[in-house]
């Protein structure tokens, strides 16, 4: 399970900056701030239950000192820099609880959609994803910064994933929750001399499935053929995607879709087209 913290900051100029953050637990949605008090918003009717008032209090307090040291921090280099405004930064960090109870956390950082600076929470360091004259001194402040570094070895390393216990203990039905997939196969003719099989797999939960086509009973390998879209959430969430493959009309091959996926357990779904 991974706990991820999202965070992106708008910095239109240097003394204006919009922050908006969201809270998932795997694809689940814990939580968002405010981007106007940086309040917690919760998302799921369990997760305030979870920790007790104090804690949740503690951690927005947590985030609210975070926040406003990132900006000042970003701003202050910006301005020495000569870095244009506006610019957006953003950044990721949670951590994980694998099966075997070992745990790992995770702070990344980028810019204007390019990876800029990491935080290796095992020795405290910061380090460059990429060579430039802001990201050197952001990166050279914060390693001098240590109340802050501190802060967030407390965070990622300790609060995170004491906290996560307790979320997968009050969020297991969530956590739990299977849907299974519905599976068409349908064709299009974009000439008379190709055949788009299309597989539309749809209603499933969780996230990952795995959609594979079959010709005359054997798996058709990824190539120029095949094109299968990103996973795409549905309104309900649950989720949806599509794969396709070209193929000549009256080929005399026989072709299905296959999906497999948690809810089905050790079964496959094998939907055939004609």
């Amino acid at each position: 399970f991974t706990i991820r913290l999202l965070q992106i900051s708008t910095f239109q100029n240097s003394s204006f900056v919009d922050t908006e953050g969201l809270g998932l637990l795997d694809d689940i949605e814990l939580g968002s701030l405010d981007n106007h008090t940086w309040n917690i918003r919760f998302h799921q009717p369990w997760v305030r239950p979870a920790l007790p008032r104090s804690d949740w209090d503690t951690i927005q307090d947590m985030i609210k000192i975070y926040l406003q040291q990132f900006s000042y921090l970003v701003n202050e280099g910006a301005v020495q820099n000569d870095v244009p405004y506006p610019f957006v930064a953003q950044c990721m960090a949670g951590c994980t609880l694998y099966p075997n109870k070992t745990t790992q956390a995770f702070v990344q950082v980028g810019v204007d959609g390019q990876d800029f600076l990491s935080f290796s929470v095992d020795n405290a360091t910061w380090l460059l994803s990429q060579d430039t004259s802001l990201s050197r001194y952001v990166k050279d402040v914060l390693q001098n910064y240590t109340a802050f570094t501190e802060l967030i070895e407390v965070l990622f390393n300790d609060t995170c994933i004491d906290d996560m216990e307790m979320l997968l203990y009050y969020g297991r039905a969530a956590l739990e929750r299977q849907e299974l997939p519905v599976a068409t196969v349908f064709a299009r003719t974009p000439s008379p001399a190709q055949l788009l099989l299309v597989c539309r797999v749809t209603g499933f939960y969780p996230r990952s499935i795995s959609v594979a086509w079959l010709r005359d009973g054997q798996e058709v390998p990824p190539g120029p053929d095949t094109n299968t879209s990103a996973i795409l959430p549905n309104a309900d969430l649950t989720y949806q995607l599509r794969s396709v493959l070209a193929v000549a009309p009256h080929d005399g091959h026989s072709y299905a879709c296959r999906v497999r996926h948690r809810s089905l357990g050790t079964r496959s779904l094998l939907i055939p087209w004609g």
